[in-house]
């Protein structure tokens, strides 16, 4: 929680000792281990002006996690990408080397759409 006055959002004095400010953040999910993940992996075609990416979903954890197997990834894979929402968007129809990458590091996934 912060302790930060100016969060207080509406909230101008308070008698109550044991009063908190109630700041509505959201906090993020605790990073699962890589054989709790269940990921799914599947090639996107849709709304991309006929380029294909490689989509890497259901990531339980935080965004910095996210970000660091996206930046693991891509490297991996040699190509561009991005990570945001739980999903990681590769570049090209990259899952034989996703596969392998995942299968190396011990996350679980299953394979769709192909």
């Amino acid at each position: 929680m912060s302790k930060n006055w100016k969060n207080r959002e509406g909230v101008v004095y308070s008698t109550n000792q044991d009063f908190e400010y109630d700041t509505n953040e959201i906090e993020e999910a605790e990073t699962l281990e890589p054989q709790e993940q269940n990921l799914k992996v599947f090639i996107d075609r849709k709304q991309r002006k006929g380029k294909s990416v490689t989509i890497i979903s259901g990531f339980v954890g935080k965004d910095d996690d996210l970000n660091e197997l996206a930046k693991m990834i891509k490297t991996k894979c040699g190509t561009g990408g991005s990570a945001k929402d739980g999903e990681i968007i590769i570049q090209g129809e990259m899952i034989t080397k996703i596969s392998e990458f995942l299968t190396k590091n011990n996350y679980k996934f299953k394979i769709s759409g192909v």
